[in-house]
């Protein structure tokens, strides 16, 4: 039985199917590099799952932002509901790194917030390509930053079974020494608690289940699954593998070897620094990394522990760092969506790194250890992937030269969509006249998108038309990641029209609703606007049979032209098929589901459920679980949001719920 079951109501169509095999083909004959062309709403990710399901490889898919991440993600957890599918993104919701400006003497010191949500999620990653195959891991390009080794991450795991000879306070040790902090009051992920001869833990990479662990004496009784709000058995475990609670752990023999190293460096880093006559930053150094080893010692970690990790994970100078790509197995294929963006972006995380911890080392703030705790080299990753394919509408020189010009093209839409219309119009009313198109557009119920090239055009033009009346919003790159998924998901559901951006209304983003984008001075030449960019921007246009794109311009580019002419080559192929195949093209239907990971849907309030439990519950016991579930799920978050009256409404209707269960003569 294959371990990868693609789930769709489809069944490619187009010239899907013939990417599908040629691509299949090319990993069969040992290809190392692939491009698919894929045009706009033309089944780009159903073609990588079928490919996917196909090859039966585990698969790491690599987009160059949060959002697109998280599209990928829920797209690739609908196609394969059977298998982990997992997120791996940056867990930071803020990070200020540390910098020293030495023009101004100024240190910055670093400042973040994790995602708690996100951080599971990565681990959630991790554990499943230790512990299975049937994998897909949606990633940013976090994925190239250091991580905690993977052999030592797997050789740390606590394994438990019933029958098992061990001493309570032993586990309890080993707990402590895999980052798991004791709580005995708040139990939440990353913490256990232990009474008597019963020990639970809240695993870190566990969302809504934890682990009760009984013993007799010094072996294990029994050990279950639980539910950590209610402390309800849910099932039995024959076995269990608790992973640590952070990849960043060591054991506790390698964390003093690595500080007799952090020793030994400073010992040769202040000596240089005195020489050279630097006696303000050899003192500075030997202060702050003496007062890091103390809190290493005395609390197993201290701010900034990071820039030790050579030490820590017993790497040579120059050494690339443990990360994602580590843990996956040796036959596993590598996706990069949007390619001609997310590859540049790979090779440009080392140098702006290397740049501002360089300053750190030469000024004492930091050993020069601390410039190997860093991303991937693009050498490194090219050297890390396997077999891979390269997805992009508009690929570029390094792709095309990889796969040696074989290109795999994809451009018919199963839709029957053909590329949007472009008409060139003069920038010199372009304001006033995009107004008069977002009227025609909003009375037909489409959405519009408009794209500046500056942050304050786009500021003051969302101004303007607001004050006409139009709901308008501004998306730029202030937005934290949550907030911009759900500006996009406002924009499908029509809570307002029109969106306004700089740069990101690019690669990636899906809406169907969308059958207008406006590009305003389409003819300064630029990255904004040269012919890849161009062709993404009008692409935003083209999930939509009344597909449009107008750019604003008061003489035709280069750019612009190789747009015009590309975008017109792929209407024509396009048109041929749907004449031939008797296709009306029709506008995408696609289910409004949330874009981002941590939302399984939509949360109905407790008020809204309350007259159902009173008057309106349905007779089907599969309904009836099904609310229950609902119920309990958002009694779980809740609880989580510290929302704790709301949540023990909802606890209420729950209990109600099984009481009628028991009336029904049924169990819960």
């Amino acid at each position: 039985m294959n371990l990868f079951q693609l789930v769709s109501p489809f069944q490619p169509t187009g010239d899907q199917p013939a990417a599908i095999d040629e691509l299949v083909k090319g990993l069969n004959q040992g290809l190392p590099h692939q491009t698919l062309l894929g045009i706009t709403g033309s089944g780009k990710s159903f073609t990588i799952a079928n490919v996917i399901e196909r090859s039966q490889r585990p698969a790491l898919i690599i987009a160059h932002n949060k959002t697109l991440a998280a599209q990928l993600y829920g797209e690739f957890k609908a196609f394969f509901p059977h298998n982990a599918v997992e997120y791996f993104v940056s867990y930071y919701d803020y990070y200020q790194p540390e910098a020293y400006i030495p023009r101004t003497d100024t240190y910055i010191e670093k400042d973040s917030q994790i995602n708690e949500t996100i951080d599971r999620m990565r681990l959630s990653a991790t554990r499943s390509l230790l512990e299975r195959r049937d994998v897909i891991i949606v990633a940013s390009v976090s994925c190239i930053y250091g991580l905690g080794s993977s052999e030592v991450y797997s050789d740390m795991l606590i394994f438990l079974e019933p029958g098992l000879e061990i001493e309570r306070d032993q586990v309890l040790r080993k707990l402590v020494d895999i980052q798991y902090e004791r709580n005995d009051i708040d139990f939440h992920r990353g913490t256990f608690r232990c009474r008597g001869d019963v020990i639970e833990v809240f695993p870190s990479y566990e969302e809504d289940r934890a682990i009760r662990v009984e013993f007799f004496g010094d072996e294990v009784e029994a050990i279950h699954e639980i539910d950590p709000l209610r402390g309800r058995t849910l099932r039995p475990l024959e076995r269990v593998a608790i992973y640590p609670a952070t990849h960043y752990t060591i054991p506790p023999e390698r964390k003093m070897e690595a500080i007799k190293a952090i020793q030994a460096e400073l010992k040769e880093r202040v000596a240089e620094l005195r020489h050279l006559g630097k006696i303000l930053e050899a003192q500075r150094l030997d202060q702050r990394t003496q007062f890091d080893i103390e809190m290493i010692i005395t609390q197993g970690f201290c701010s900034g522990i990071e820039n030790y990790s050579r030490h820590m994970s017993g790497r040579a100078p120059g050494e690339p760092p443990p990360c994602l790509l580590d843990y996956f197995p040796d036959d596993w294929l590598l996706v990069v969506d949007e390619s001609h963006q997310s590859l540049p972006q790979i090779g440009a995380m080392y140098r702006g790194d290397q740049s501002r911890k360089a300053s750190l080392v030469e000024h004492g703030f930091r050993l020069p250890s601390a410039l190997d705790n860093r991303p991937l080299k693009f050498s490194e990753f090219e050297a890390l992937i396997g077999q891979s394919i390269f997805v992009s509408a508009t690929p570029g020189d390094y792709e095309l030269e990889r796969s040696e010009g074989i290109v795999t093209e994809q451009i018919i839409r199963p839709t029957g969509l053909l590329d949007p219309e472009i008409e060139v119009r003069p920038a010199l009313d372009q304001v006033d006249d995009v107004y008069a198109e977002i009227v025609k557009r909003v009375e037909l119920g489409d959405r519009v998108l408009i794209t500046t090239l500056t942050k304050r055009m786009s500021e003051d033009l969302t101004e303007y038309l607001r004050e006409l009346g139009v709901k308008v919003k501004y998306l730029h790159s202030d937005i934290d990641t949550l907030e911009r998924t759900h500006i996009l998901q406002d924009l499908r559901r029509g809570v307002f029209d029109v969106l306004v951006g700089i740069n990101l209304l690019r690669e990636g983003i899906d809406i169907p609703e969308v059958s207008l984008v406006a590009i305003l001075d389409a003819d300064k030449e630029g990255f904004l606007r040269s012919e890849r960019s161009l062709i993404q921007t009008v692409g935003r246009a083209a999930r939509n049979a009344r597909g449009k794109a107008i750019l604003y311009a008061d003489r035709i580019t280069g750019s612009m032209r190789a747009c015009i002419d590309e975008t017109q080559r792929r209407r024509a192929i396009q048109e041929a098929y749907n004449i031939k195949h008797g296709i009306t093209p029709r506008t995408i239907v696609k289910a409004l589901r949330s874009m981002h990971p941590g939302e399984e849907g939509e949360k109905h309030e407790a008020e809204a459920i309350a007259p159902l439990l009173e008057d309106e519950l349905p007779d089907d016991p599969t309904e009836l679980r099904a609310l229950m579930q609902e119920l309990t799920s958002d009694m779980l978050t809740a609880a989580k949001e510290l929302e704790f009256e709301r949540a023990a409404e909802l606890r209420d209707q729950v209990k109600a719920l099984e009481q009628h269960f028991l009336e029904m003569g049924l169990a819960p």
